[in-house]
């Protein structure tokens, strides 16, 4: 399948490479291999995971507590948000009801 990752995933992305950075030197680095590795694995296993919200998936990252959101449209797997599970329920919903 093909993967494409939506500009607020990329965004969401860094944004978390930047609060494990400052945590850490170089805790970011492994953030972001790791959340692409898990991102790139929706090649494979897209559309196992159960549905969060309509036609939006939810799948959770090994390492750390995130959820990569995405969607399959014409064989594709879309990456819409990818999101800190330790945020408040009401935000993630607002934010995946926007995605």
């Amino acid at each position: 399948m093909k993967l494409r990752i939506e500009v607020a995933a990329r965004n969401d992305l860094i944004e978390g490479y930047y609060f494990y950075e400052d945590s850490d030197e170089q805790v970011g680095d492994y953030f972001l291999a790791t959340l692409y590795s898990d991102i790139e694995s929706l090649r494979i296993f897209g559309g196992i995971h159960r549905k969060a919200y309509k036609s939006l998936y939810r799948a959770l990252s090994r390492k750390f507590p995130f959820a990569v959101y995405y969607t399959i449209e014409n064989k594709e797997v879309v990456v819409r948000a990818v999101l800190d599970c330790r945020r408040d329920p009401s935000w993630i919903r607002n934010r995946i009801k926007n995605a």
